[in-house]
């Protein structure tokens, strides 16, 4: 790991001397330094000559990818249109879109993904929740080593219903202040969000029950991150930290339902779900009552199926290969928004900073999708995701305590940040982290502990100045 200082020796000394000099907030920008973070050839096409797009109004995340045929165009098209529909209550006049419940958390892929990008919490206790969805799970492992699920509320818990059938539970979402300050004397105060399940319908929840929640995410570009190699993934991982620099990233392996056996995790904040394909339909299954064939069942427990049994469905499966196929290939294909003054000074120099921090030895900026994948505009891609994603150990106050295949309690996938600066045009709002409890990148920044606690420490360090460069960084992603 390359040090953050940059303090030059005799300007140490004298600054030992003075008793007041700060290390990194001392640097002020050189031209050396940005030289060595110049912008790079094609830096702005974080997608890729083929997933990049030009557009940077509200609809940023949903524009899709260059040269496809227009066959796939159609594909697009539609898929997107299935991903935005509301589906229905069973039986319907609209059969391809009924079969909707009967618990579900929305009725649409769009009502958790608003034009393809980032769920917020709710913003006060009674908030309806719109994107933030929570696991359950009871100690123990499955025979694929997946988490065991709450035997009576399944794997996720479901806080709306169709008519006539009760939701599962209702969630309180409140804040607790925690407050911190800069080197430099600046304060700020951080929001720890306090979940409740109350008044469940169903019972009492497992005495062992553990809870992890989790915002939606936005997608552009998961399709490029399904086309990396295994190889590539694994070649950032360092889970005995042999270079000794704090991190050691790790893969999750993880029951991949579609090809039955055992793959690299690779979606999902825990990096839980091996596919696109698995993603969608598990998606379809637990946040809307859709059955598939990757998951023919109602993802009830098996005293909901029971009392639930006599309602009519969908037909089975309630959505079909030729839908669920369009949808997938709408998600792989959709592009990254381009960057936004990627040569101005104070991004360089943000730029610079990310990496003299060490932030770049978990998002990874730059690496190539494999020549592999059945959809040929993903293949031989030169991308920048700033992901690696694989598992790191975020301290506890991310923590949630809840393991997921691989995965322990204090782990989260390492979400890649490409777009993230388009989070405000598209979603108007700027939540960040697992649960959206950052409502800033600054605030996302200082939350960080655990492998990326050295990086946090070293940013409150910085000067105001530095600090303002370094998030405009992030703000040109």
């Amino acid at each position: 790991m390359r040090t953050p200082f940059c303090i030059k020796s005799y300007q140490l000394i004298l600054g030992m001397l003075a008793g007041s000099m700060l290390c990194v907030s001392a640097c002020k920008s050189t031209e050396t330094d940005i030289q060595r973070a110049s912008a790079e050839d094609k830096e702005q096409y974080s997608g890729g000559d083929n997933l990049t797009s030009n557009d940077l109004s509200d609809n940023a995340f949903g524009k899709q990818a260059n040269n496809i045929t227009f066959d796939e165009g159609v594909l697009f098209v539609v898929g997107n249109s299935l991903f935005q529909s509301n589906w229905v209550t069973a039986p319907s006049s609209v059969t391809s879109l009924d079969g909707l419940g009967p618990l579900m958390n929305q009725s649409s892929c769009g009502g958790c993904h608003f034009k393809d990008g980032r769920a917020k919490p709710p913003a006060t206790e009674t908030a309806t929740l719109n994107g933030l969805l929570f696991r359950l799970s009871i100690p123990g492992t499955g025979v694929h080593g997946e988490p065991v699920h709450d035997p009576v509320y399944g794997e996720q818990l479901q806080d709306k219903a169709i008519l006539g059938v009760t939701p599962e539970s209702s969630v309180r979402v409140t804040y607790q202040p925690v407050s911190g300050q800069y080197a430099d004397g600046t304060t700020y105060t951080l929001q720890k969000p306090v979940y409740e399940l109350y008044n469940p319908n169903f019972g009492s929840f497992h005495a062992g029950l553990m809870v992890s929640p989790r915002i939606a995410q936005q997608i552009p570009g998961l399709g490029l991150l399904e086309a990396v190699s295994e190889q590539t993934i694994l070649s950032f991982a360092d889970e005995t930290d042999k270079n000794k620099d704090g991190i050691s990233g790790r893969p999750n392996y993880v029951w991949d339902v579609v090809n039955n056996k055992t793959s690299l995790g690779r979606f999902g904040w825990k990096a839980n779900v091996a596919t696109i394909k698995q993603q969608t339909a598990g998606a379809l299954q637990g946040d809307m009552g859709i059955t598939s064939s990757v998951f023919p069942a109602s993802g009830l427990s098996a005293s909901q199926d029971e009392l639930y049994s006599s309602l009519p469905n969908g037909g089975s499966p309630e959505i079909s290969d030729e839908q669920l196929n369009k949808i997938i290939f709408y998600v792989q294909t959709l592009s990254v928004p381009v960057r936004r003054d990627w040569t101005d000074k104070d991004i360089l120099r943000g730029k610079y900073l990310f990496s003299q921090l060490n932030c770049s030895g978990c998002h990874i900026p730059k690496m190539q999708t494999a020549g592999t994948h059945t959809v040929s505009v993903l293949n031989n891609q030169t991308i920048r995701p700033y992901t690696d994603m694989l598992l790191h150990d975020m301290g506890e106050g991310l923590a949630d305590n809840r393991p997921d295949f691989l995965a322990n309690g204090q782990e989260w996938r390492t979400p890649p940040l490409w777009g993230i600066g388009m989070v405000k045009t598209v979603n108007k709002h700027t939540n960040f982290l697992h649960d959206g409890r950052a409502f800033s990148l600054e605030e996302a920044i200082l939350w960080h502990g655990g492998e990326a606690g050295k990086s946090a420490t070293d940013f409150k360090k910085l000067s105001a100045t530095d600090r303002a460069s370094l998030i405009k960084f992030l703000e040109s992603l």
